[in-house]
């Protein structure tokens, strides 16, 4: 295995377990490593510090492990066993009222650059790095091995996450099987999953936990599902006796898929309306008012380049909503965007609240669910922050 010796100091990072060396703490590489090689870690010193995947980027190696080993099947296989454990242990079995769940979530579950997502039986997997690119192979193997007759069907959806970084192209395809979509439960809701032509890896997970909420709130309510891509909050909303629900997104293909998703669980129902629009266009267009506004738009940044960009989007998007609520009403707001805070996040919604002039309660802060978990060393994978706001 090649090394990668640190500068003088720039181990304290690993040593308290955060799983990212950057490009500026190496000293040298005696070897140049080829893209997503397996690299043992060195301080100035000597001592190996552990191994990880190298890549020509910023973070220029992801540390799959904290002291020197080879990343043999039985190495991977405790990884995967250890992150189904933690799944099992928190009430999610692949079975029962919820048969779809998020099995690997990169360094929350010591895989940087790896996502897994289990579809009753059917598993998306989406390489981040070049590194987890590298050897999907071998990791598909690895999964057969642990689900045994469980695993249905493994799909490799990395193209679009990788983008042919370092120069490497990759194509998106089956590893094993050949099912194409499912229909999921999730808390007894039915959805139809596709991963061959849906977002991400076919469906938003993460949401879990903030939908079952919202349907405790929805009873007799008029509801605002704003950016609703496959109708997920929407059709939570329905179940908890919405009187009625708009799902409104920009993409008219997504706005089918929560038409049929609704259908699924609610045929013949017609308490819902669909609406193909921009989020602006549609408060533009509206005279309604809302009980209830869901507020789930897609990551506003993707580097740190385009971060006060996207917080003055969140203050413009929560300052319209706001605008649109009944007194007393709800406003559930999201932040996908890793490089938006907490604290970030929660200043562009206080700057809308301000705007206002209304007086604003924090009811509940949202984060993930516990399949999506954050290592304590590495804080930037609390991604999704959340807050229900009283709007009076």
């Amino acid at each position: 295995m090649k090394s990668i010796i640190l500068r003088p100091g720039k181990e304290q990072s690993l040593k308290r377990a955060h799983p990212w060396v950057f490009s500026g703490a190496i000293g040298s590489m005696p070897e140049a490593p080829e893209e997503g090689e397996c690299v043992a870690v060195y301080s100035h010193d000597n001592n190996c510090l552990g191994i990880g995947h190298y890549q020509s980027d910023s973070i220029a190696v992801r540390m799959i492990h904290f002291s020197y080993s080879e990343p043999s099947h039985g190495f991977w296989k405790a990884k995967f066993e250890k992150a189904l454990d933690l799944r099992v242990f928190s009430g999610l079995s692949g079975q029962g009222q919820t048969n779809v769940f998020r099995l690997v979530h990169a360094e929350g579950d010591g895989f940087p650059g790896l996502i897994v997502d289990y579809y009753d039986g059917s598993v998306v997997v989406q390489a981040h790095s070049v590194g987890m690119c590298r050897i999907t192979d071998q990791l598909a193997g690895v999964l057969q091995d642990l689900l045994g007759d469980k695993l249905v069907s493994l799909y490799d959806k990395s193209s679009p996450a990788l983008k042919a970084r370092a120069g490497r192209k990759q194509v998106n395809g089956m590893l094993i099987g050949d099912k194409k979509e499912a229909v999921v439960n999730e808390n007894g809701n039915q959805f139809v999953v596709n991963w061959i032509d849906g977002q991400k890896t076919g469906f938003f997970i993460d949401q879990r936990e903030n939908r079952k909420l919202l349907e405790h709130y929805s009873s007799g309510k008029k509801i605002l599902n704003m950016f609703a891509y496959t109708g997920g909050f929407s059709v939570y909303a329905m179940r908890g006796g919405a009187s009625q629900v708009h799902t409104v997104d920009s993409s008219k293909r997504a706005i089918e898929l929560a038409g049929d998703n609704i259908a699924l669980n609610f045929p013949g129902d017609t308490r819902n309306k669909l609406f193909c629009s921009e989020a602006f266009d549609y408060f533009r267009d509206s005279n309604d008012k809302f009980d209830i506004i869901i507020l789930d738009p897609p990551a506003f940044a993707k580097s740190r380049k385009s971060q006060n960009n996207a917080i003055q989007a969140y203050k413009r998007l929560n300052a319209r909503a706001v605008e649109y609520i009944e007194p007393g009403g709800l406003l559930f707001t999201f932040s996908c965007s890793q490089v938006v805070g907490r604290e970030q996040f929660r200043q562009a919604v206080y700057s809308a609240a301000l705007q206002s002039g209304r007086e604003v309660k924090i009811l509940h802060q949202l984060s993930q669910p516990a399949d999506h978990p954050v290592s304590i060393y590495h804080p930037e994978g609390e991604y999704l922050k959340g807050f229900v706001l009283q709007v009076l």
